[in-house]
């Protein structure tokens, strides 16, 4: 099968030679949320270097149905192709049918369907391998709580995303197996708790969890937003960012800043700019009748004060 190589920043369009532009619409989850926004930022690069593309990007609000309707409306409307950033990943079987029936090439970015084994022809998948998101912050975690002399017993929270979203249940896994580990399983998690990938759900729930006067050591957020929530209510709560291990994923802007104030730990790169121009590329791909691999992953990169330079724009 042909590969479609994707680099983790500028992508190029290549093989396309049709004189009118590519339509492709493009539905995302919700447009209030930071990293989904360098996802869709990804998207508008790429389509402004390109003439040969012309993107329909609609937000769906964080609506399954209005994600569908848009999905449906796009066939109806006639375009090349679709790109969707799953509301909910349990209900894309609905989605790749319709595409499907009508013929119209689909490509799921960044929340894995859950129909992934079965995606019918013409469909794809591109993203960044989960299991390497929170394996690679839980286990940096679980040094630095070590490097702290934290290995006799240590505790922990986890704040988990929406539960419909694969990317949530596989970081939340990872969590776990990390601390299932020989070299981790001093760590202890007192509880977790979704707080829906939000930076003010995350700050009221650990403000509660702050409450019950119960000793931490160590926070992980499956994102970053709801790291930087639980560091807000930390912080107001006169804890010292000195004292606590945190972790997030996605290296937002933010959370870079956080680090370099001494408030976050960790975090995981993850190529949102490049997942979106990487979508389009492989729908490109899809509807020039090229055969590209079902997967595509952009791999995650680890981010810690020694290395946070290298992600400093």
């Amino acid at each position: 099968m042909k590969k479609i190589l994707l680099a983790a920043g500028l992508v190029t369009l290549m093989g396309t030679t049709s004189v009118m532009a590519q339509q492709i619409g493009v539905s995302v989850a919700r447009f209030d949320d930071n990293g989904l926004t360098v996802m869709r930022n990804g998207m508008t690069a790429f389509d402004e270097a390109n003439d040969d593309v012309s993107l329909q990007i609609e937000d769906a609000t964080d609506d399954v149905a209005k994600q569908l309707d848009q999905i449906n409306n796009f066939i109806a409307s006639g375009v090349d192709a679709i790109i969707v950033n799953a509301v909910d990943t349990n209900a894309t079987e609905a989605m790749s049918n319709a595409a499907a029936a009508a013929g119209v090439p689909l490509v799921y970015v960044n929340r894995q369907p859950i129909n992934m084994d079965t995606l019918p022809e013409g469909q794809a998948f591109v993203a960044s391998n989960e299991i390497e998101s929170g394996t690679l912050a839980a286990f940096q975690m679980c040094r630095d709580l070590r490097a702290a002399g934290k290995s006799g017993g240590a505790t922990a929270y986890m704040l988990m995303g929406q539960l419909s979203n694969q990317a949530a249940v596989q970081r939340s896994k990872d969590f776990h197996d990390v601390i299932g580990m020989d070299m981790c399983n001093f760590i202890t998690l007192i509880d977790e708790q979704t707080a829906n990938w939000s930076r003010d759900e995350a700050n009221d729930l650990m403000t509660n969890w702050i409450s019950s006067g119960e000793p931490f050591d160590a926070v992980f957020g499956n994102n970053d937003e709801m790291a930087l929530g639980a560091i807000q209510a930390m912080k107001a709560a006169g804890i010292s960012m000195d004292d606590v291990v945190v972790g997030g994923v996605d290296a937002t802007s933010d959370a870079l800043l956080s680090m370099q104030a001494g408030e976050m730990d960790v975090t995981v790169f993850q190529d949102l700019a490049g997942q979106g121009a990487g979508s389009i590329e492989t729908a490109i791909a899809l509807i020039n009748g090229e055969e590209v691999d079902r997967t595509v992953f952009i791999p995650f990169k680890l981010v810690t004060p020694d290395n946070i330079g290298d992600f400093l724009q």
